[in-house]
């Protein structure tokens, strides 16, 4: 953590002071030697064993993420790092706290699964803006022929695959009253599918579990008794590389 305390700070002060420098060569490279160091800094939050620091700190790193892509909107790490960081703080304290009040105060429940789906939407949006940069036109191809639009990813492409699938897809879970967010599930699955296919060992097994979560579904979002047998055949391959 106090890496990435440092890494900020000097993300601020790059931010405070570009206006002041003389060449905007020296500014741009102020700028990408901060977004360079932040973009890497998610690891360090996922394996923070304190998660009420992780909590509170999160929000302030996203926001810089932000500021940092106002002025690098085509810097790669960093939409990566948004994806990943907004994906994970959605899924570790907004729709967990959605869960454990669903009993006991329904209301708030559902104001906060309002505010995870939002969240995770944002995090699917950076996801695609960072796929756009060598595939222009995805997140349109996505909507209308989701296999033929992942098919020219690589194996430099599977982080950014994974996160983004994950993200929308939580967004689907989250929205499943919403019929325009349901449609996209054919979507969901071909990013991840490809990701799967390009990387099966890619995370220690995060493809599998995802997946896994993906053949589970209702029938009416394309799950089948086919589709559940895969899911045991994945969780055995999970138990085989892993266990």
């Amino acid at each position: 953590m106090d890496m990435v305390r440092s890494v900020i700070r000097s993300a601020l002060v790059a931010l405070a002071i570009s206006p002041l420098l003389s060449g905007c060569s020296i500014r741009g490279m102020a700028i990408n030697a901060v977004a360079d160091g932040l973009s890497g800094s998610g690891a360090t939050f996922a394996s923070d064993d304190d998660p009420e620091l992780v909590r509170d700190a999160v929000p302030f790193a996203l926001k810089t993420y932000e500021a940092l892509l106002e002025e690098r909107p085509r810097h790669r790490g960093l939409l990566l790092a948004a994806t990943r960081g907004f994906t994970q703080y959605a899924y570790a304290f907004v729709d967990t706290d959605a869960l454990l009040l669903e009993d006991d105060d329904p209301a708030t429940a559902r104001v906060d699964r309002l505010r995870a789906r939002k969240l995770y939407l944002r995090a699917r949006d950076y996801g695609l803006r960072g796929l756009e940069l060598d595939r222009p036109g995805i997140t349109t191809a996505l909507r209308q022929d989701p296999e033929a639009a992942v098919a020219g990813f690589d194996r430099k492409d599977v982080e950014l695959l994974y996160w983004t699938g994950v993200a929308w897809g939580a967004a689907v879970a989250d929205g499943m009253d919403d019929p325009e967010l349901v449609a996209d599930f054919p979507a969901v699955r071909a990013l991840l599918t490809r990701a799967l296919a390009l990387d099966p060992d890619w995370d220690e097994g995060a493809l599998h579990e995802a997946m896994i979560s993906l053949e589970s579904v209702p029938e009416a979002m394309g799950g089948s008794l086919i589709a559940q047998e895969r899911a045991r055949h994945l969780l055995a391959r999970v138990d085989e590389l892993f266990f």
